[in-house]
Protein backbone atom coordinates (compact mmCIF):
# COMPACT_ATOMS: atom_id res chain seq x y z
CA UNK A 1 0.00 0.00 0.00
CA UNK A 2 1.64 3.02 -0.95
CA UNK A 3 0.81 5.27 2.00
CA UNK A 4 2.51 2.92 4.01
CA UNK A 5 6.19 3.31 3.47
CA UNK A 6 8.09 3.30 6.67
CA UNK A 7 11.51 5.49 6.58
CA UNK A 8 13.97 2.50 5.72
CA UNK A 9 17.12 4.41 5.03
CA UNK A 10 20.47 2.87 6.00
CA UNK A 11 23.10 4.18 7.91
CA UNK A 12 26.45 5.63 6.14
CA UNK A 13 29.51 4.93 7.06
CA UNK A 14 31.57 6.18 9.63
CA UNK A 15 34.58 8.00 9.86
CA UNK A 16 35.13 7.38 13.15
CA UNK A 17 38.15 4.78 14.14
CA UNK A 18 39.57 5.40 17.70
CA UNK A 19 42.04 2.84 18.03
CA UNK A 20 45.79 3.77 17.92
CA UNK A 21 48.63 1.76 18.18
CA UNK A 22 48.72 2.77 22.22
CA UNK A 23 45.35 3.62 23.60
CA UNK A 24 42.96 5.63 21.76
CA UNK A 25 42.67 8.79 20.54
CA UNK A 26 39.59 10.54 20.56
CA UNK A 27 38.47 13.53 18.39
CA UNK A 28 38.13 17.13 19.00
CA UNK A 29 35.23 18.88 18.10
CA UNK A 30 35.48 22.73 17.58
CA UNK A 31 34.44 25.83 19.57
CA UNK A 32 32.02 27.89 18.17
CA UNK A 33 31.24 31.08 19.95
CA UNK A 34 27.42 31.00 20.75
CA UNK A 35 25.32 33.78 19.67
CA UNK A 36 24.16 35.29 22.92
CA UNK A 37 28.20 36.21 23.46
CA UNK A 38 27.61 38.46 20.27
CA UNK A 39 24.71 39.72 21.00
CA UNK A 40 25.04 40.21 24.87
CA UNK A 41 21.55 39.57 25.38
CA UNK A 42 20.25 36.06 26.48
CA UNK A 43 19.13 33.71 24.17
CA UNK A 44 15.79 31.83 24.87
CA UNK A 45 15.24 27.85 23.55
CA UNK A 46 12.62 25.63 24.83
CA UNK A 47 15.06 22.93 25.44
CA UNK A 48 18.45 22.86 26.88
CA UNK A 49 20.53 19.33 27.18
CA UNK A 50 23.31 19.79 29.59
CA UNK A 51 25.80 17.03 29.18
CA UNK A 52 26.96 15.34 26.06
CA UNK A 53 27.84 11.59 27.47
CA UNK A 54 25.23 8.59 26.74
CA UNK A 55 22.35 9.44 27.78
CA UNK A 56 22.28 13.92 26.51
CA UNK A 57 23.17 12.66 23.24
CA UNK A 58 20.49 10.02 22.54
CA UNK A 59 17.91 12.55 23.77
CA UNK A 60 19.32 15.07 21.59
CA UNK A 61 19.40 12.41 18.52
CA UNK A 62 16.14 11.70 19.44
CA UNK A 63 14.40 15.02 19.63
CA UNK A 64 16.25 15.71 16.19
CA UNK A 65 14.87 12.41 14.53
CA UNK A 66 11.50 13.61 15.97
CA UNK A 67 12.28 17.45 14.27
CA UNK A 68 12.36 19.02 17.56
CA UNK A 69 15.08 21.91 18.36
CA UNK A 70 17.40 21.50 21.36
CA UNK A 71 20.89 22.97 22.39
CA UNK A 72 23.07 20.15 24.03
CA UNK A 73 25.87 22.02 26.42
CA UNK A 74 28.97 20.40 27.38
CA UNK A 75 31.86 21.40 28.88
CA UNK A 76 34.12 19.14 27.21
CA UNK A 77 35.26 18.99 23.64
CA UNK A 78 35.49 15.59 22.65
CA UNK A 79 33.25 11.70 23.03
CA UNK A 80 34.59 9.41 26.05
CA UNK A 81 36.67 10.93 28.82
CA UNK A 82 40.06 12.67 28.62
CA UNK A 83 42.54 9.80 29.39
CA UNK A 84 39.96 7.66 26.59
CA UNK A 85 39.12 5.09 29.01
CA UNK A 86 36.32 2.55 27.67
CA UNK A 87 34.04 2.72 30.23
CA UNK A 88 30.67 1.45 29.40
CA UNK A 89 31.02 -1.39 26.82
CA UNK A 90 27.53 -4.30 27.29
CA UNK A 91 24.78 -2.40 25.13
CA UNK A 92 21.60 -4.66 25.58
CA UNK A 93 18.85 -5.27 23.02
CA UNK A 94 16.29 -2.56 24.25
CA UNK A 95 19.67 -0.11 23.76
CA UNK A 96 20.29 -1.45 20.60
CA UNK A 97 16.59 -1.27 19.04
CA UNK A 98 16.68 2.34 19.99
CA UNK A 99 19.62 3.29 18.28
CA UNK A 100 18.04 1.43 15.06
CA UNK A 101 15.29 3.95 15.09
CA UNK A 102 17.84 6.28 15.45
CA UNK A 103 19.60 5.21 12.62
CA UNK A 104 22.99 4.36 13.89
CA UNK A 105 22.50 0.62 14.49
CA UNK A 106 24.38 -0.65 11.31
CA UNK A 107 27.69 1.61 12.75
CA UNK A 108 27.57 -0.54 15.76
CA UNK A 109 27.09 -3.43 14.71
CA UNK A 110 29.88 -3.44 12.13
CA UNK A 111 32.37 -2.41 15.02
CA UNK A 112 30.98 -4.23 18.03
CA UNK A 113 31.50 -7.66 18.96
CA UNK A 114 28.07 -9.49 19.12
CA UNK A 115 27.63 -11.77 22.16
CA UNK A 116 24.65 -14.22 23.78
CA UNK A 117 26.61 -16.93 25.66
CA UNK A 118 27.90 -16.28 29.36
CA UNK A 119 29.74 -18.13 31.57
CA UNK A 120 30.31 -18.76 35.31
CA UNK A 121 32.80 -20.04 37.46
CA UNK A 122 34.15 -20.92 40.65
CA UNK A 123 37.86 -21.87 41.14
CA UNK A 124 38.17 -24.44 37.76
CA UNK A 125 34.38 -25.34 37.94
CA UNK A 126 31.87 -23.71 35.82
CA UNK A 127 28.67 -23.32 38.06
CA UNK A 128 26.20 -22.00 35.48
CA UNK A 129 26.19 -20.66 31.96
CA UNK A 130 23.29 -19.25 29.66
CA UNK A 131 22.39 -18.69 25.97
CA UNK A 132 20.62 -15.41 25.41
CA UNK A 133 19.21 -16.46 22.10
CA UNK A 134 17.70 -19.33 23.48
CA UNK A 135 15.15 -17.18 25.95
CA UNK A 136 11.96 -15.54 24.84
CA UNK A 137 13.06 -12.18 26.21
CA UNK A 138 15.65 -12.02 23.48
CA UNK A 139 14.80 -14.01 20.67
CA UNK A 140 12.39 -12.24 18.24
CA UNK A 141 13.88 -9.23 17.79
CA UNK A 142 16.06 -7.90 15.20
CA UNK A 143 18.60 -7.06 17.04
CA UNK A 144 21.06 -9.41 18.86
CA UNK A 145 21.13 -9.77 22.71
CA UNK A 146 24.17 -7.44 23.07
CA UNK A 147 26.99 -5.60 21.26
CA UNK A 148 30.31 -4.63 23.26
CA UNK A 149 32.07 -1.73 21.79
CA UNK A 150 33.42 0.78 23.46
CA UNK A 151 31.17 3.80 24.98
CA UNK A 152 32.57 6.53 23.26
CA UNK A 153 32.24 4.81 19.92
CA UNK A 154 28.81 5.51 20.37
CA UNK A 155 28.73 8.63 21.68
CA UNK A 156 30.61 9.55 18.34
CA UNK A 157 28.67 8.12 16.06
CA UNK A 158 25.32 9.81 17.87
CA UNK A 159 27.36 13.32 17.26
CA UNK A 160 27.46 12.60 13.38
CA UNK A 161 24.31 11.21 13.41
CA UNK A 162 22.98 14.65 14.93
CA UNK A 163 24.73 16.49 12.64
CA UNK A 164 23.32 14.91 10.16
CA UNK A 165 19.73 14.96 11.19
CA UNK A 166 20.04 18.72 12.13
CA UNK A 167 17.69 20.46 14.24
CA UNK A 168 20.33 19.82 17.54
CA UNK A 169 22.61 23.24 18.33
CA UNK A 170 26.12 21.60 19.98
CA UNK A 171 28.12 24.09 21.74
CA UNK A 172 31.18 22.63 22.81
CA UNK A 173 33.12 23.88 25.88
CA UNK A 174 29.77 25.84 27.53
CA UNK A 175 29.90 24.70 31.35
CA UNK A 176 26.80 25.50 33.35
CA UNK A 177 27.57 27.39 36.28
CA UNK A 178 24.27 28.87 37.75
CA UNK A 179 21.40 28.24 37.48
CA UNK A 180 17.60 29.18 39.13
CA UNK A 181 14.10 29.01 37.93
CA UNK A 182 10.45 30.60 38.43
CA UNK A 183 7.17 29.79 37.02
CA UNK A 184 7.97 31.43 33.95
CA UNK A 185 10.99 29.60 32.73
CA UNK A 186 14.78 28.75 33.95
CA UNK A 187 17.23 30.53 33.14
CA UNK A 188 21.16 28.95 32.65
CA UNK A 189 24.38 30.78 32.97
CA UNK A 190 26.91 29.64 30.74
CA UNK A 191 31.06 29.83 30.76
CA UNK A 192 32.91 29.48 27.34
CA UNK A 193 36.25 30.48 26.27
CA UNK A 194 34.87 33.66 24.75
CA UNK A 195 33.26 34.53 28.14
CA UNK A 196 29.71 34.30 29.74
CA UNK A 197 26.28 34.25 28.92
CA UNK A 198 22.94 33.30 30.11
CA UNK A 199 20.29 31.19 28.20
CA UNK A 200 16.36 30.54 29.40
CA UNK A 201 14.64 27.61 28.65
CA UNK A 202 11.46 25.92 29.10
CA UNK A 203 12.80 22.53 30.17
CA UNK A 204 16.00 21.28 30.86
CA UNK A 205 17.60 17.61 31.35
CA UNK A 206 20.66 17.05 33.52
CA UNK A 207 22.86 14.46 31.87
CA UNK A 208 25.99 15.79 33.79
CA UNK A 209 26.59 12.35 35.17
CA UNK A 210 27.23 11.11 38.69
CA UNK A 211 28.88 14.39 39.61
CA UNK A 212 25.50 16.82 38.83
CA UNK A 213 25.32 20.34 40.12
CA UNK A 214 21.88 20.40 39.33
CA UNK A 215 21.01 18.10 42.12
CA UNK A 216 22.18 20.83 44.67
CA UNK A 217 20.82 23.81 42.72
CA UNK A 218 17.23 22.35 43.01
CA UNK A 219 17.56 20.33 46.22
CA UNK A 220 17.32 17.26 45.20
CA UNK A 221 17.52 14.53 47.88
CA UNK A 222 19.22 11.35 46.78
CA UNK A 223 19.31 7.55 48.58
CA UNK A 224 22.79 6.84 48.73
CA UNK A 225 24.29 3.20 49.01
CA UNK A 226 27.98 3.36 49.86
CA UNK A 227 30.01 0.44 49.83
CA UNK A 228 33.89 -0.51 49.65
CA UNK A 229 33.70 -2.65 46.45
CA UNK A 230 37.41 -1.84 44.56
CA UNK A 231 37.69 -2.80 41.48
CA UNK A 232 40.29 -2.47 38.38
CA UNK A 233 40.08 -2.26 34.85
CA UNK A 234 42.65 -3.53 32.31
CA UNK A 235 41.80 -3.13 28.21
CA UNK A 236 44.37 -5.40 26.77
CA UNK A 237 45.25 -6.78 23.57
CA UNK A 238 47.19 -10.45 22.98
CA UNK A 239 47.88 -12.84 20.91
CA UNK A 240 45.45 -15.58 22.27
CA UNK A 241 42.34 -16.39 20.62
CA UNK A 242 39.52 -16.49 23.50
CA UNK A 243 36.06 -17.32 22.90
CA UNK A 244 33.54 -14.14 22.12
CA UNK A 245 31.53 -14.83 25.86
CA UNK A 246 31.00 -13.05 28.65
CA UNK A 247 33.11 -15.48 31.19
CA UNK A 248 32.33 -14.49 35.12
CA UNK A 249 34.81 -15.86 37.81
CA UNK A 250 33.42 -15.85 41.64
CA UNK A 251 36.29 -16.56 42.63
CA UNK A 252 39.52 -16.80 40.68
CA UNK A 253 42.23 -18.57 41.89
CA UNK A 254 44.70 -16.26 39.45
CA UNK A 255 43.24 -13.15 41.26
CA UNK A 256 43.14 -14.33 44.88
CA UNK A 257 39.64 -16.26 44.88
CA UNK A 258 38.21 -12.64 43.70
CA UNK A 259 35.70 -11.64 40.96
CA UNK A 260 36.85 -11.23 37.51
CA UNK A 261 34.81 -10.46 34.36
CA UNK A 262 36.21 -10.82 30.89
CA UNK A 263 34.33 -9.50 27.40
CA UNK A 264 35.54 -8.90 24.13
CA UNK A 265 35.07 -5.14 22.90
CA UNK A 266 35.65 -3.48 19.00
CA UNK A 267 38.93 -3.46 17.34
CA UNK A 268 40.20 -6.95 19.56
CA UNK A 269 40.19 -5.31 22.77
CA UNK A 270 39.29 -7.34 25.87
CA UNK A 271 38.33 -5.78 28.87
CA UNK A 272 38.92 -7.71 31.97
CA UNK A 273 37.66 -6.25 35.30
CA UNK A 274 39.66 -7.77 38.74
CA UNK A 275 38.14 -7.56 41.93
CA UNK A 276 40.73 -6.33 44.64
CA UNK A 277 40.97 -6.28 48.26
CA UNK A 278 38.45 -3.64 50.19
CA UNK A 279 41.75 -1.90 51.21
CA UNK A 280 43.33 -1.75 48.05
CA UNK A 281 45.34 1.67 47.12
CA UNK A 282 44.22 2.41 43.73
CA UNK A 283 47.63 3.82 42.21
CA UNK A 284 49.41 0.53 43.38
CA UNK A 285 46.77 -2.04 41.67
CA UNK A 286 46.76 0.38 38.47
CA UNK A 287 50.49 0.35 37.99
CA UNK A 288 51.56 -1.26 34.72
CA UNK A 289 54.03 -3.91 36.40
CA UNK A 290 51.25 -5.28 38.78
CA UNK A 291 48.90 -5.28 35.92
CA UNK A 292 51.13 -7.10 33.81
CA UNK A 293 51.67 -9.62 36.32
CA UNK A 294 47.67 -10.16 37.18
CA UNK A 295 47.48 -10.98 33.45
CA UNK A 296 49.95 -12.96 33.26
CA UNK A 297 48.50 -15.13 35.94
CA UNK A 298 45.54 -15.42 34.38
CA UNK A 299 46.81 -16.02 30.26
CA UNK A 300 50.16 -17.45 31.04
CA UNK A 301 53.37 -16.16 31.23
CA UNK A 302 54.02 -17.06 27.17
CA UNK A 303 50.92 -14.24 26.04
CA UNK A 304 52.38 -11.74 24.31
CA UNK A 305 49.94 -8.76 25.74
CA UNK A 306 49.26 -4.90 24.67
CA UNK A 307 47.86 -2.82 27.66
CA UNK A 308 45.47 -0.55 25.36
CA UNK A 309 43.70 1.25 29.10
CA UNK A 310 44.25 0.79 33.28
CA UNK A 311 41.90 2.32 35.41
CA UNK A 312 41.09 1.38 39.10
CA UNK A 313 37.49 2.27 40.62
CA UNK A 314 34.54 1.73 43.19
CA UNK A 315 31.32 1.29 43.00
CA UNK A 316 28.14 2.69 44.76
CA UNK A 317 24.69 2.91 44.02
CA UNK A 318 22.57 6.27 44.08
CA UNK A 319 18.65 7.39 43.17
CA UNK A 320 17.46 10.39 42.97
CA UNK A 321 14.22 10.57 44.63
CA UNK A 322 12.94 12.45 42.61
CA UNK A 323 13.53 12.31 38.30
CA UNK A 324 11.59 15.84 37.69
CA UNK A 325 12.18 19.07 39.70
CA UNK A 326 10.08 22.09 38.32
CA UNK A 327 11.60 22.19 34.82
CA UNK A 328 14.83 20.19 35.36
CA UNK A 329 14.63 16.60 34.30
CA UNK A 330 17.42 13.78 35.39
CA UNK A 331 18.53 11.65 33.12
CA UNK A 332 21.43 8.88 33.11
CA UNK A 333 23.76 9.30 35.88
CA UNK A 334 22.57 12.92 36.90
CA UNK A 335 19.35 10.52 38.19
CA UNK A 336 20.95 7.19 39.40
CA UNK A 337 24.13 5.49 39.71
CA UNK A 338 24.32 1.73 39.65
CA UNK A 339 26.90 -1.34 39.69
CA UNK A 340 27.46 -2.33 36.26
CA UNK A 341 26.60 -6.12 36.95
CA UNK A 342 24.17 -7.19 33.97
CA UNK A 343 24.87 -3.89 32.05
CA UNK A 344 22.62 -1.59 33.81
CA UNK A 345 24.49 1.13 34.01
CA UNK A 346 24.41 3.09 30.68
CA UNK A 347 22.11 1.41 29.11
CA UNK A 348 19.19 2.91 31.63
CA UNK A 349 20.38 6.39 30.96
CA UNK A 350 19.56 5.77 27.16
CA UNK A 351 16.11 4.28 27.46
CA UNK A 352 15.80 7.59 29.83
CA UNK A 353 16.47 9.69 26.70
CA UNK A 354 14.05 7.72 24.87
CA UNK A 355 11.41 8.01 27.14
CA UNK A 356 11.54 11.13 28.00
CA UNK A 357 12.49 12.04 24.40
CA UNK A 358 8.57 11.47 22.75
CA UNK A 359 7.45 12.94 25.52
CA UNK A 360 8.67 15.79 25.25
CA UNK A 361 8.31 16.21 21.36
CA UNK A 362 4.48 15.44 21.75
CA UNK A 363 4.07 18.34 24.09
CA UNK A 364 6.22 20.41 21.61
CA UNK A 365 3.95 19.73 18.97
CA UNK A 366 0.89 19.90 20.43
CA UNK A 367 0.06 16.23 20.40
CA UNK A 368 -0.19 15.94 24.04
CA UNK A 369 -1.08 17.49 27.40
CA UNK A 370 1.81 18.96 29.40
CA UNK A 371 0.94 16.82 31.97
CA UNK A 372 2.27 13.89 30.06
CA UNK A 373 5.88 14.95 30.95
CA UNK A 374 4.98 13.96 34.81
CA UNK A 375 4.74 9.84 33.71
CA UNK A 376 8.78 10.30 33.22
CA UNK A 377 9.44 10.12 36.83
CA UNK A 378 6.73 7.56 37.36
CA UNK A 379 8.26 5.07 34.79
CA UNK A 380 12.02 6.17 34.69
CA UNK A 381 11.90 6.38 38.77
CA UNK A 382 10.33 2.75 39.05
CA UNK A 383 13.08 1.22 36.48
CA UNK A 384 15.99 3.17 38.33
CA UNK A 385 15.05 1.76 41.62
CA UNK A 386 14.81 -1.99 40.26
CA UNK A 387 18.13 -1.99 38.68
CA UNK A 388 19.64 -0.52 42.07
CA UNK A 389 18.27 -3.02 43.84
CA UNK A 390 19.07 -5.73 41.50
CA UNK A 391 22.65 -4.72 40.77
CA UNK A 392 22.88 -4.39 44.86
CA UNK A 393 21.82 -7.88 45.37
CA UNK A 394 25.14 -8.93 42.92
CA UNK A 395 27.50 -6.96 44.42
CA UNK A 396 26.74 -8.69 47.94
CA UNK A 397 26.64 -11.47 46.34
CA UNK A 398 30.07 -11.16 44.86
CA UNK A 399 31.57 -9.77 48.16
CA UNK A 400 29.75 -11.23 51.25
CA UNK A 401 29.94 -9.54 54.07
CA UNK A 402 31.24 -11.89 56.93
CA UNK A 403 29.09 -14.59 58.71
CA UNK A 404 26.05 -15.38 57.50
CA UNK A 405 25.89 -13.44 54.48
CA UNK A 406 28.97 -15.52 53.01
CA UNK A 407 28.18 -18.98 54.21
CA UNK A 408 25.26 -18.71 52.10
CA UNK A 409 26.99 -17.25 49.23
CA UNK A 410 29.24 -20.48 49.40
CA UNK A 411 26.93 -22.58 49.79
CA UNK A 412 24.52 -21.15 46.52
CA UNK A 413 28.14 -22.58 44.75
CA UNK A 414 28.68 -25.36 46.33
CA UNK A 415 25.35 -26.73 45.72
CA UNK A 416 25.46 -25.15 42.44
CA UNK A 417 28.87 -27.19 41.38
CA UNK A 418 26.55 -30.52 41.62
CA UNK A 419 23.68 -29.74 40.86
CA UNK A 420 21.54 -28.12 38.01
CA UNK A 421 18.46 -26.79 40.15
CA UNK A 422 20.93 -24.76 41.97
CA UNK A 423 22.49 -22.65 39.34
CA UNK A 424 19.72 -20.32 39.15
CA UNK A 425 21.35 -18.97 42.68
CA UNK A 426 24.36 -17.79 41.27
CA UNK A 427 24.29 -14.29 40.61
CA UNK A 428 26.61 -12.46 38.72
CA UNK A 429 24.41 -9.83 37.51
CA UNK A 430 21.13 -10.42 36.23
CA UNK A 431 21.40 -9.30 32.39
CA UNK A 432 19.29 -6.44 31.92
CA UNK A 433 16.40 -6.22 29.86
CA UNK A 434 13.56 -3.41 28.86
CA UNK A 435 11.88 -2.35 32.44
CA UNK A 436 8.16 -2.69 32.76
CA UNK A 437 6.14 0.40 33.70
CA UNK A 438 3.07 -0.81 36.65
CA UNK A 439 2.64 2.27 37.97
CA UNK A 440 2.31 5.17 35.20
CA UNK A 441 -0.77 7.50 34.58
CA UNK A 442 0.34 7.19 30.74
CA UNK A 443 -0.40 3.87 30.60
CA UNK A 444 -3.79 1.90 31.03
CA UNK A 445 -4.96 -1.94 31.07
CA UNK A 446 -2.33 -3.95 29.69
CA UNK A 447 -0.01 -1.18 29.28
CA UNK A 448 3.71 -0.68 30.33
CA UNK A 449 5.50 -3.28 28.51
CA UNK A 450 8.09 -3.08 25.84
CA UNK A 451 7.65 -4.45 22.50
CA UNK A 452 10.46 -6.00 20.94
CA UNK A 453 11.55 -5.40 17.14
CA UNK A 454 9.93 -7.98 15.82
CA UNK A 455 9.18 -8.60 11.99
CA UNK A 456 6.00 -8.69 10.00
CA UNK A 457 4.97 -8.30 5.63
CA UNK A 458 3.96 -4.66 4.45
CA UNK A 459 1.04 -5.15 2.15
CA UNK A 460 3.39 -5.15 -0.96
CA UNK A 461 4.46 -8.86 0.79
CA UNK A 462 8.09 -7.15 1.94
CA UNK A 463 10.11 -7.37 5.29
CA UNK A 464 9.21 -4.48 8.03
CA UNK A 465 10.00 -4.37 11.60
CA UNK A 466 8.18 -2.70 14.28
CA UNK A 467 10.83 0.26 14.52
CA UNK A 468 9.03 0.67 10.59
CA UNK A 469 6.02 1.26 11.80
CA UNK A 470 6.82 3.26 14.66
CA UNK A 471 9.19 5.87 12.07
CA UNK A 472 5.69 5.69 9.76
CA UNK A 473 3.56 6.80 12.53
CA UNK A 474 6.40 9.94 12.98
CA UNK A 475 6.14 10.06 16.37
CA UNK A 476 2.65 9.66 16.97
CA UNK A 477 0.54 6.55 18.70
CA UNK A 478 0.06 4.00 16.80
CA UNK A 479 -3.13 1.77 16.85
CA UNK A 480 -2.33 -2.03 15.86
CA UNK A 481 -5.27 -3.38 15.20
CA UNK A 482 -4.76 -7.42 15.15
CA UNK A 483 -7.79 -9.42 13.41
CA UNK A 484 -11.35 -8.49 11.58
CA UNK A 485 -13.19 -6.29 14.63
CA UNK A 486 -16.33 -5.47 12.24
CA UNK A 487 -17.37 -2.68 10.35
CA UNK A 488 -18.13 -0.40 13.78
CA UNK A 489 -15.01 -0.70 14.96
CA UNK A 490 -13.84 0.20 11.32
CA UNK A 491 -15.61 3.58 11.08
CA UNK A 492 -14.55 4.38 15.13
CA UNK A 493 -11.05 3.48 13.79
CA UNK A 494 -11.45 5.68 10.82
CA UNK A 495 -12.56 8.79 13.18
CA UNK A 496 -9.58 8.25 15.05
CA UNK A 497 -6.88 7.85 12.70
CA UNK A 498 -8.10 11.19 11.59
CA UNK A 499 -6.40 12.92 14.74
CA UNK A 500 -3.29 14.36 14.82
CA UNK A 501 -1.77 12.21 17.54
CA UNK A 502 -2.56 9.06 16.27
CA UNK A 503 -1.68 6.56 13.22
CA UNK A 504 -3.64 3.32 12.74
CA UNK A 505 -2.65 -0.04 11.14
CA UNK A 506 -4.73 -3.56 10.63
CA UNK A 507 -2.60 -6.64 11.49
CA UNK A 508 -3.81 -9.45 9.56
CA UNK A 509 -2.77 -13.42 9.34
CA UNK A 510 -1.49 -14.86 6.46
CA UNK A 511 -4.50 -15.57 4.86
CA UNK A 512 -7.33 -12.67 6.42
CA UNK A 513 -8.89 -11.03 3.59
CA UNK A 514 -7.88 -7.18 3.34
CA UNK A 515 -10.11 -4.15 4.28
CA UNK A 516 -9.93 -0.67 2.96
CA UNK A 517 -7.77 0.24 6.61
CA UNK A 518 -4.10 -0.05 6.37
CA UNK A 519 -2.66 -3.16 7.31
CA UNK A 520 0.26 -5.20 7.30
CA UNK A 521 0.58 -9.33 8.05
CA UNK A 522 1.87 -10.70 10.57
CA UNK A 523 1.63 -14.50 9.45
CA UNK A 524 4.41 -15.84 12.72
CA UNK A 525 2.47 -14.25 15.01
CA UNK A 526 5.68 -12.19 16.23
CA UNK A 527 4.21 -8.99 15.93
CA UNK A 528 0.93 -9.98 18.26
CA UNK A 529 3.22 -11.59 20.77
CA UNK A 530 5.35 -9.25 20.84
CA UNK A 531 2.31 -6.53 21.64
CA UNK A 532 1.51 -9.47 24.37
CA UNK A 533 -1.93 -9.43 23.04
CA UNK A 534 -4.70 -12.76 21.34
CA UNK A 535 -7.10 -13.06 19.04
CA UNK A 536 -8.58 -10.35 17.98
CA UNK A 537 -7.64 -7.22 20.13
CA UNK A 538 -6.21 -3.96 20.06
CA UNK A 539 -2.74 -2.26 21.21
CA UNK A 540 -2.03 1.07 21.70
CA UNK A 541 1.96 1.31 21.03
CA UNK A 542 4.07 4.14 21.88
CA UNK A 543 6.48 5.85 19.94
CA UNK A 544 9.11 4.59 22.86
CA UNK A 545 7.67 1.12 21.44
CA UNK A 546 6.09 0.53 24.73
CA UNK A 547 2.63 -0.80 24.75
CA UNK A 548 0.22 1.87 26.31
CA UNK A 549 -2.96 -0.21 26.25
CA UNK A 550 -4.21 -2.93 25.23
CA UNK A 551 -8.24 -4.47 24.73
CA UNK A 552 -10.66 -6.32 23.06
CA UNK A 553 -13.03 -3.44 21.45
CA UNK A 554 -12.94 -0.33 20.00
CA UNK A 555 -15.10 1.59 22.47
CA UNK A 556 -14.48 4.38 24.95
CA UNK A 557 -11.91 2.14 26.68
CA UNK A 558 -9.40 2.71 24.14
CA UNK A 559 -10.28 6.48 24.02
CA UNK A 560 -9.67 6.78 27.63
CA UNK A 561 -6.36 4.82 26.99
CA UNK A 562 -5.46 7.37 24.20
CA UNK A 563 -5.93 10.03 26.55
CA UNK A 564 -4.05 8.92 29.13
CA UNK A 565 -1.34 8.06 26.82
CA UNK A 566 -1.40 11.76 25.96
CA UNK A 567 -1.72 12.90 29.20
CA UNK A 568 -5.22 14.15 29.41
CA UNK A 569 -8.00 12.14 29.60
CA UNK A 570 -10.42 14.45 27.53
CA UNK A 571 -7.89 15.05 24.88
CA UNK A 572 -9.85 12.50 22.78
CA UNK A 573 -13.23 13.10 22.94
CA UNK A 574 -13.94 15.14 20.34
CA UNK A 575 -12.94 12.13 18.10
CA UNK A 576 -14.94 9.89 20.41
Amino acid sequence: MPELIADRATSPGTGYDFAQAAGYALPEYPFVEPPEIRSGEAGHHAIVIVGGGLAGLTLACSLARYGVAAVLLDEDNTVGVKGASSRGICYTQESLEIFHRLGLYDRIAAKGIQWSVGRTFAGKDEVYSFDLRQQSAYNLSSQPPFINIQQFYIEGYLVERIQELGHIQLRWRNRVTAFEQDSAGATLTVSTPAGEYQVRADHVIDATGSHSPFRAWVGASVTVRKGDDRWCIADVRFTEHLPVERHTWVEAPFNENRAVWQHLMGDGVWRIDYQMAPNADPDDVSREDVVRERLARQFGRECEIEIVWVGPYAYRSECIDHMRHGRVFFAGDAAKVVSPFGARGGNTGIADADNLAWKLAAVMKGRAAPALLDSYHEERHEAARQNVLVTNRTARFLRPARGMEKVFRDAALGLARQYVFARQFVNTGRMAIANPYTNSRACDRGGGQPVQNVSYQWSDGSSGTVNDLLAWADGRLLLLLFGDMGRTSLERLRALAGTAALRCVQVLGADDPATAVEHVRDPKGHLQGACHVFGHAWALVRPDSYVAATGEHVDAGLVHALGRALGATDVMQEAA
